[in-house]
């Protein structure tokens, strides 16, 4: 049967910005490339107004990158690729009404690539239709700026870069507060906003607990594979006067014509910070590319501890188990012997092998002993110190998830970095390395569920996964997505401490450094 797209009896609607007209198919109505802020280089986003009627059919620009996009990997992470533009304040929207007085959940994406590259439908597991369909929700999905267009801190340079090393977070805050005051005319609850995101999305949600500029603008969190500290990337502190001047210099520019940084080509300032940048953050210096700690944003919750408001809000957070494990495996696991095992294992762990055996297979009986080479040391233990942390005044639920699936790929490939995102986006038919019989229909039912019940509830409970209790003070449940899905109770502490007493300490710059990785 042939899907129904409509486009002419779509009404028009008047958002605080200006008229706007998406179009139908197939059950929702899809407005895309919506304006919800303008900035120029270096400032802060202002409100936006049109004129006339802004067709919202076709995607707006995302932000330029500092590196080409390089096709790689395309069977572990399908992407899309899109015109840049600086003027990148765009939002997306899928619905299946467009009744005001409906008022179903809101969720809000905030894409993955740390805080440098990436944008809002770069994944095709992105996409919000089946999301919005499958839940009955309204899903948003946001571009905002990046690296040094969104992270650079001009602030010691005059008034109107204050807070420009924070750029990237206030366009978030303006499409949060498009979204609060218009996603009525979407059907859509103010009141109901789960804001959710991936990688560097994830950190995104984080910091946005630590905004109070953002209170009000969302009343849930989910933080995949995600949670900033100091051991993943350097916390930015201090200012921008230095890699200013430096960039000043290498431009040939004097200091009194930093306004003149605001036109300089793109590509040219990039190869100009590229350039300078090595030598400042070498003698310990700013040099942006992330959220500037300041009286704005109050720094990642592991490093600064977690805002009052922030245990207010309830959050899932979660990890998957080989994270940046992307780089092919030189050996069959089904076919190796025990022996051959072992000998592989000890490469690495010498004469703690044995005891690294054992241990891992108390903590993951059902899995082979040579996975345990490609185990998460990014993400595992911060998602399970963030929600120690948000669990200590019990004021909202914290629910902590390990997506440990094994995929028909390269012999059982255990999950990677992403891997996860299209069982939550309920896009598995999207991806075609889901296509796993018997297996990713009902673990997608079974890990959508989960998130809708957390949107629509607060909690993920749901009936067609076991009992998913909040982690506290002393416990830690952690929710196995899996083929069979189970709650195990602080599993895996002995094996990190294991792992930690073994090998040197996780460095994630120095991993995608060595790996064709941009997220």
């Amino acid at each position: 049967m042939a899907k129904i797209f409509r486009y002419d009896d779509v009404p028009v609607l008047e958002t605080t910005s200006g008229k706007l007209k998406g179009y139908f198919y197939d059950g929702a109505y899809i407005f895309k490339g919506v304006p919800y802020a303008y900035a120029d280089r270096f400032q802060m986003p202002s409100e936006i107004r049109w004129e006339g009627v802004k067709d919202a059919s076709s995607y707006g620009f995302v932000c330029p990158l500092m590196n080409q996009d390089v096709p790689s990997a395309e069977l572990l992470v399908p992407h899309r690729y899109w015109p840049q533009d600086e003027h990148c304040q765009n939002l997306n929207i899928w619905t299946n009404t467009l009744d005001e007085k409906v008022r179903n959940p809101v969720v809000v994406w905030l894409h993955g690539g740390g805080y440098f590259a990436g944008s809002s439908i770069e994944q095709e597991a992105y996409d919000g239709f089946h999301m919005c369909m499958q839940g009955n929700v309204v899903v948003v999905s946001v571009n905002h700026r990046l690296n040094i267009l969104g992270y650079l801190d001009l602030s010691p340079y005059g008034e109107k870069y204050r807070n420009s090393g924070n750029a990237g977070h206030a366009d978030i805050v303006a499409a949060l507060k498009w979204i609060h005051e218009n996603i009525m005319l979407f059907g859509g609850d103010p009141d109901n906003v789960t804001i959710f995101g991936q990688s560097g999305g994830g950190m995104k949600v984080a910091d946005l607990m630590q905004i109070a500029d953002a209170d009000g603008l969302f009343h849930k969190g989910f933080i995949m594979s995600g949670v900033g500290s100091a051991s993943l990337q350097p916390v930015c502190t201090g200012d921008g006067r230095e890699i200013t001047a430096s960039l000043l210099k290498e431009l040939e520019l004097r200091e009194d014509e930093v306004e003149k940084l605001e036109t300089v080509p793109y590509a040219e300032l990039v190869r100009a910070y590229k350039k300078v940048s090595p030598a400042v953050a070498a003698k310990g210096g700013y040099i942006g590319g992330a959220p500037l700690v300041n009286d704005y944003y109050k720094g990642s919750p592991l490093d600064f501890g977690l805002r009052e408001h922030a245990h207010d809000i309830p959050v899932m957070i979660g990890s998957v188990f080989g994270e940046f494990s992307f780089a092919p495996t030189a050996y069959n696991k089904k076919e190796l012997t025990s022996a051959a095992m072992e000998k592989i294992i000890m490469e690495v762990y010498g004469d703690r092998t044995q005891e690294m055996m054992r241990t891992f297979a108390e903590a993951y009986p059902d899995k082979n002993p040579v996975d345990i080479l490609n185990i998460d040391r990014a993400m595992r233990q911060p998602s399970k110190q963030f929600a120690k942390l948000h669990a200590q005044k019990g004021n909202a639920g914290t629910y902590l998830y390990e997506f440990t699936l094994e995929f028909p790929f390269m012999h059982d490939k255990i999950a990677w970095h992403c891997s996860d995102i299209p069982f939550f986006f309920h896009n598995t038919d999207r991806v075609e390395i889901c296509g796993i019989p018997g297996v990713s229909d009902e673990l997608e039912e079974q890990i959508f569920g989960a998130f809708m019940a957390f949107v629509k509830g607060g909690r993920p409970e749901h009936d067609k996964l076991p009992a998913w209790p909040s982690v506290t003070p002393d416990e830690e449940p952690t929710m196995i997505f899996d083929r069979k899905c189970e709650v195990r109770m602080n599993f895996d502490d002995s094996l990190y401490t294991l792992i930690d007493s073994i090998l040197p300490p996780f460095n994630l710059m120095e991993i995608m450094a060595n790996q064709d990785i941009q997220h």
